[in-house]
């Protein structure tokens, strides 16, 4: 069995299709593996700390795909989410990497040495 993290970077307030694009993509993969019996998690990183807000909203395009795969989202990160001003959304907080001068963001590190191959978006 393979495991996968998929770290969400894309900039939701960019509002371009692009920006809509990766997200969807992202979760489109991590609903990919997690159909296949696969171990996937999400992280949201950077501005991507700022989707899952937008994506919780009903009418929102990625919506139904978000809550397909809500339970396989690990967090955002914390120095992130500060940074950018953006609502965690009832999500955990991920402090794994202590990068100095801040609350901590996911450790890849740690991901790779869990088995974890890592995809961004």
């Amino acid at each position: 069995m393979s495991k996968t993290a998929i770290v969400v970077l894309s900039e939701p307030k960019a509002g371009s299709e692009e920006a809509l694009g990766r997200v969807f993509n992202a979760l489109a993969a991590a609903y990919d593996f997690k159909t296949a019996g696969e171990e996937v998690q999400i992280l949201f990183q950077g501005a991507g700390t700022r989707w899952p807000e937008q994506l919780q909203k009903e009418d929102h395009p990625g919506n139904a795909l978000y809550k397909a795969v809500e339970d396989n989202i690990s967090g955002v990160s914390c120095a992130c989410s500060e940074v950018f001003g953006a609502n965690a959304s009832g999500l955990d907080l991920v402090v794994g990497n202590q990068v100095p001068g801040t609350t901590g963001l996911p450790s890849f590190v740690n991901l790779q040495k869990e088995g974890y191959n890592i995809l961004t978006f």
